[in-house]
């Protein structure tokens, strides 16, 4: 898929529409103009998400009381698909070619893989990054994921509602047992779904990991199940059940669901040692990295088709010769957006790049771009 351009009104202090190339776009400019608030909007145009805020609403412009991004998307059968978020105060909306679409179905019409600072949690913050990047990683593949992980979302706020309204009312086990088993029969199905599902595409993954562009050392992943120990993983779902009647008063002493996928965690391992707290910096940008190209893999291989992907400030994260491998890595395997400062450390790679300036959040005429691009480029 090849995003063609992107519209946008009123999000952040972007306005205008930007055609872009199918290969590399390189978005440069002074800090403070708009370059990753471009790709921020790529990224919610796709995931209806941002990867700065939890708010969407932020990103509307001060003083308005509505933005859109919008786009076009064309795949390898010539077809093109209108895709636009509209966000308001307290909603949005999402719609393919004019109509309203359901998120599930939504979400597979643009796929993008990003590297950015925050994502530098996956391998050094907690367990929560690791499991949402396996998750985006599930659902790139099969969209209805999504679904699924809502179902069990909404399920134990269920079931823990009930264990915190019973801290005060101090039922006795037998009747909250009762209370608990619809929800633990629903929570141990769908547990069972996200655990098989995860465990199959961190497999994938490990297999895509045996090539590494920037560590001689092995970068290895295992997805770790907080039951790991207490029984037969093949047969999770009857695992799961039966730990959960042992668990009972546990449950009902903490107030809180302590059991199920939501309590696992995706360990990465570099040369046999926990990355999280013994890799530097410059090894947990590259395995993060290397963790992103192996996503790509998978997905090329799953789809036969190419996602997008995003690297902002690429020059903050990555050295010059990192940035040198990846682009050629990436050349023919994705469509590719990156954000810099910077500009010496892409120079060699602007003959075969789109190159948009962005001043105060609009971009420089095309015809300036690269000519601009290049004389600014000589004297960094």
């Amino acid at each position: 898929m090849i995003l063609d351009f992107v519209e946008v009104e009123n999000f952040r202090n972007l306005s205008g529409k930007i055609f872009w190339g199918p290969g590399l776009n390189i978005i440069h400019g002074n800090n403070g103009q708009g370059k990753t608030n471009w790709v921020e909007a790529i990224h919610v145009l796709s995931r209806t998400k941002s990867f700065r805020t939890q708010r969407l609403q932020e990103t509307i412009s001060f003083g308005q009381d509505s933005a859109f991004v919008a786009g076009q998307v064309s795949s390898g059968d010539s077809l093109q698909r209108d895709l636009r978020v509209t966000l308001k105060e307290n909603t949005k909306s999402i719609a393919v070619n004019g109509k309203r679409e359901q998120l599930t179905r939504y979400l597979g019409q643009l796929q993008v893989f990003s590297f950015t600072a925050d994502q530098l949690e996956v391998v050094r913050g907690m367990p929560e990054a690791r499991r949402h990047f396996i998750d985006r990683g599930v659902a790139s593949l099969r969209p209805a994921y999504v679904r699924t992980v809502s179902d069990y979302n909404r399920v134990i706020k269920q079931k823990n509602r009930i264990l915190q309204d019973n801290l005060e009312r101090d039922r006795r086990l037998a009747e909250l047992q009762d209370l608990l088993a619809p929800w633990n029969q629903q929570l141990a199905r769908l547990a069972a779904e996200i655990h098989e599902a995860r465990v199959d595409y961190t497999e994938r993954l490990n297999s895509e990991l045996e090539r590494s562009l920037f560590e001689p050392a092995e970068l290895h992943i295992r997805y770790s199940s907080s039951l790991d120990g207490k029984g037969d993983l093949s047969d999770y779902e009857a695992l799961l059940s039966e730990r959960l009647q042992l668990r009972l008063p546990a449950e009902a002493a903490a107030g809180r669901a302590l059991l199920g996928p939501h309590r696992d965690d995706l360990q990465v391992h570099l040369a046999g040692r926990e990355l999280r707290v013994f890799g530097s910096s410059g090894q947990q940008r590259s395995a993060l990295l290397l963790l992103d190209l192996a996503a790509i893999s998978v997905y090329n291989s799953w789809h036969d088709d190419r996602p997008l992907f995003l690297i902002d400030d690429v020059d903050a994260e990555l050295d010059e010769n990192r940035i040198r491998r990846l682009l050629e890595y990436l050349e023919g395997r994705t469509q590719t957006f990156i954000t810099t400062s910077k500009r010496s450390h892409v120079e060699g790679f602007i003959s075969k790049a789109n190159v948009y300036e962005i001043v105060a959040g609009q971009a420089v005429p095309p015809e300036l771009n690269r000519s601009t691009f290049s004389a600014v480029a000589a004297k960094d």
